[in-house]
């Protein structure tokens, strides 16, 4: 709990620096130290994301790690590949593996005087060796990628591909650097060492972070991005976002059936609240989401409680909640354009299906079954919500009521409900008002299968 106090305020004080620091240069440090990991990259794209949107100058990776996960090695390879600014690593003192892979995808490599990288052969979660067909696809993989990825960044793909694979000799300038039989590991000085006028991987051996900088001619304010309590959180919340999505939805719809504000609705409320923090720890949204989002249910709630019938304001709420929603879980860069490329919409709209669909499930299972358990008669007071008629089965069929047709209220009209009229159930919905169980209503409008009432009111004496 400490820990994610401290986070939390971290990550409050680092914003309020922002502010004032914004307009001068900035120098992003961002420390990547143990195991590689979906965690470690979460972490990884959101200080990406805020250097990106401070406008830094450059963003320094100070790493001390022996490997971890190949999938989470390329996911960040490709965060780094997005983000639009100057890109270091200062190896202090490990990069072995999975880390070695890494610092390959930034152009500029410095290393503390007694450290390594390489040694980026594949294996098994626990260690092990793999299988001689799964290594030999393995190898041909990564050493083939990555040794595109160390091109693209200046680095010679020779390197890249004898950290991976043994049978991989690295000769430059005529000189044999390293032959086969081995994967490559290199020391500081032997990553540093020039041949032909250019480094073999290494841009120089710094002491410190701070002499980096100053090898690199990078001045300016220097902000170091820790780490919150929240990453490991905003993984497993991004994982199973389509279950906080359905608690979100379910939840609402049980509050707009049960009187009163309740369990209900602080479901409905903490789920879709943690679903947005969630995406936002994990550097996939802004707050640009989860206002997009309030905006859309004010528009939605207006058209129920307010203006019901104007169906344009209603239209467009539930329009902007199913794109603050997927807007949340679309891996956008800054800088990037404003509608994403459709790839990037794939899984998102997957993830909406799945909690819209389940959710489909799951009200009609409710509608059906709900009313007839004691937990539902524990929530609506016998008093205020008359047992046996309040339960009865809506008249599913579409029919048509006359205007002017006198009923009783069967449910609080907030402002839908359900009435009897003519000796059947029907749902129905007000201009507005609340109605109480019990009280006489008159059909004023029948609109399709919209049936809209309104109080009769009580007799003059």
């Amino acid at each position: 709990m400490n820990a994610l106090l401290r986070g939390v305020l971290a990550g409050v004080l680092g914003f309020c620096a922002l502010g004032w620091a914004r307009g001068a240069e900035l120098v992003f440090v961002v420390p990547l130290k143990g195991q590689v990991s979906q965690a470690q990259f979460f972490f990884l794209r959101r200080a990406l994301k805020e250097a990106e949107r401070a406008d830094a100058k450059a963003v320094v990776l100070d790493m001390d790690t022996y490997g971890g996960e190949v999938d989470a090695c390329v996911a960040m390879q490709k965060a780094l590949s997005h983000a639009q600014l100057r890109k270091l690593t200062y190896i202090n003192p490990n990069a072995g593996s999975a880390g070695a892979l890494i610092a390959l995808s930034t152009p500029e490599i410095y290393m503390a005087p007694i450290s390594a990288i390489g040694a980026a052969a594949p294996v098994m979660a626990g260690g092990q060796d793999l299988s001689k067909t799964l290594e030999d696809k393995q190898v041909s993989f990564l050493s083939n990628y990555f040794a595109s990825v160390a091109e693209k960044n200046g680095h010679d793909p020779q390197i890249a591909k004898a950290f991976i694979d043994k049978n991989q000799a690295v000769i430059i300038g005529g000189q044999t650097l390293h032959e086969k039989g081995s994967v490559l590991s290199l020391s500081a000085q032997e990553a540093a060492k020039v041949i032909n006028g250019k480094p073999v991987l290494a841009a120089g051996i710094a002491t410190s972070v701070a002499d980096l900088l100053k090898k690199a001619k990078l001045e300016g304010l220097v902000r170091e991005v820790q780490p919150t309590g929240f990453e490991v959180l905003a993984f497993w919340v991004t994982t199973l976002s389509p279950l906080f999505l359905l608690g979100g939805i379910l939840g609402a719809y049980l509050e707009m059936k049960i009187p009163g504000f309740g369990l209900a609705g602080i479901l409905s409320v903490l789920c879709f609240a943690i679903f947005f923090m969630g995406h936002y720890v994990a550097g996939l949204a802004g707050w640009e989401a989860p206002v997009l989002f309030l905006i859309g249910l004010a528009l939605l709630l207006g058209e129920l409680l307010i203006h019901p019938g104007t169906i344009l304001p209603g239209l467009l709420g539930a329009t902007l909640l199913g794109i603050s929603v997927v807007w949340a879980m679309v891996d956008r860069y800054p800088g990037s354009p404003l509608v994403p490329d459709p790839a990037l919409l794939v899984a998102p709209l997957l993830k909406l299906a799945l909690a819209v669909g389940l959710s489909g499930i799951a009200i009609a299972i409710l509608a059906k079954y709900l009313p007839k358990t004691s937990f539902f008669h524990g929530l609506v007071l016998a008093g205020r919500n008359p047992a046996g008629a309040a339960l009865s089965p809506t008249k599913s069929e579409f029919t048509r009521l006359p205007v002017g047709a006198e009923g009783v209220a069967r449910s609080i009209l907030r402002p839908s409900g359900k009435a009897e009229i003519g000796g059947e159930f029907h749902d129905v919905i007000t201009a507005g008002q609340f109605v109480e169980p019990g009280t006489r209503v008159r059909v004023v409008a029948v609109e399709g299968a919209r049936i809209v009432v309104e109080p009769v009111e009580p007799p003059s004496k």
